[in-house]
C-alpha cells in the first residue's frame, strides 16, 4: 500500500516561532486518519503545507509521491479540501459555487451530486449571501463528497452543522472510505474521529506525541471497571489496580477501579468469585486518550 501523504522531519519556522518541529505523518490509500491536537498545535500549518499553500522550512513532504509546493496545481486535481470556515462568493447561488469549485479540482459525479443535495437537505438555488454558516458548510461538503477526488482533506468540516447533518457527514465519509478514497480528518469532535478513523496522530507544539490505531492507543491506557458484588470485597492489593473506591451495597460492595488491560484476566476472576449483580468494563474513550497524550507531552 503506497502513501498518499508522507511527511518526514517536517519543520516550519515563522520568524522566531517554530510552528512545526520535525513532524512525521503518513496517510495510506483508502485510510481515514484522525489528525488531533489542541489549538496552536500545528495542524492547520501542516495541512497548508500538504496543500502547497505554505513552503516548508525543512524536512520532506510528499503528496501522491510529489512535492506539493512545486506541483500544487496538478495535485489539486486529485483532492478536495473543506475548511472549518468556508468563504464563498456571496452573489452566487450554492449550486453555482459547487460548479465553480469543481472547475478547479476533480470532476463531479453528477448522480452523486443529486443524491448529496437531497441527503444534506440543501437548496442549490439560494444565494450564498443569504445562507447560514451551516448551509455554507454544506456547499463545501457536497462539492467535496460529489467529486471524484482520491483524497479528502477535512479541517473541522462539521463546524456549524446540526446533529442530523453531522450524522449524514459521517455516513458520507464512511462511504467514500469504503470506495477507496483516503481521508485526513482534523476535528475537535473526538466522538466523530472515534467513529470514523482507523488511526489517529496527536500533535502538540508541532511534534507528534502519539500515533497509532485507536485500539493500540487504548491498550496503552487503563480500563475502568465498576462492579456491584453480592459479598463484601476484600482488599484488592494487585499492583495493576489503581484508583480503587469501595462502598457498601446491601450485604455486598460497590467498587470501581482502573486497571491495565493486560491484567484484566488476572483481576476479574477474584471479583466474579464474590458474586456479581452488575459489572461494567469500560475502555478509555478517545477524549481520555487525547487528554492522556496531551498531559504526557507536557
Amino acid at each position: 500500500m503506497s502513501a498518499v501523504i508522507e511527511l518526514a522531519g517536517l519543520s516550519k519556522q515563522f520568524g522566531k516561532v517554530r510552528a512545526l518541529d520535525g513532524l512525521n505523518l503518513e496517510l495510506d490509500e483508502g485510510e481515514v486518519l484522525g489528525f488531533l491536537g489542541p489549538n496552536g498545535a500545528g495542524k492547520s500549518t501542516t495541512i497548508r503545507i500538504v496543500l502547497g499553500l505554505l513552503k516548508r522550512t525543512s524536512g520532506t513532504a510528499r503528496l501522491f509521491g510529489r512535492d506539493p509546493w512545486r506541483h500544487a496545481v496538478a495535485l489539486h486535481s486529485r483532492l478536495a479540501y473543506v475548511p472549518g470556515e468556508v468563504e464563498l462568493w456571496p452573489r452566487l447561488t450554492g449550486g453555482q459555487c459547487i460548479d465553480l469549485l469543481a472547475s478547479s479540482g476533480p470532476p463531479l459525479d453528477e448522480e452523486r451530486l443529486a443524491q448529496l443535495t437531497e441527503r444534506f437537505d440543501f437548496n442549490p438555488s439560494k444565494r450564498v449571501r443569504d445562507a447560514s454558516k451551516g448551509n455554507k458548510q454544506k456547499i463545501a461538503l457536497i462539492a467535496a463528497f460529489a467529486s471524484r477526488a482520491d483524497l479528502l482533506i477535512l479541517d473541522e468540516p462539521t463546524s456549524g452543522l446540526d446533529p442530523l447533518m453531522e450524522q449524514v457527514f459521517r455516513e458520507c465519509v464512511a462511504e467514500r472510505a469504503a470506495a477507496g478514497t483516503s481521508v485526513l480528518l482534523s476535528s475537535h469532535i473526538l466522538s466523530e474521529v472515534d467513529a470514523l478513523c482507523e488511526r489517529v496522530t496527536i500533535i502538540r507544539h508541532g511534534r507528534v506525541v502519539q500515533s497509532g490505531s485507536v485500539a493500540e492507543l487504548r491498550r496503552m491506557s487503563r480500563t475502568t471497571v465498576h462492579a456491584v458484588t453480592d459479598a463484601p470485597a476484600p482488599p484488592l492489593d494487585d499492583p495493576a489496580i489503581s484508583g480503587l473506591t469501595v462502598a457498601p451495597a446491601g450485604d455486598g460492595s460497590e467498587l470501581e477501579f482502573s486497571v491495565d488491560p493486560a491484567a484484566l484476566d488476572r483481576v476479574l476472576p477474584g471479583i466474579l468469585a464474590l458474586g456479581v449483580s452488575a459489572l461494567t468494563v469500560r475502555p478509555p474513550s478517545l477524549d481520555e486518550l487525547f487528554l492522556d497524550a496531551y498531559e504526557g507531552a507536557r
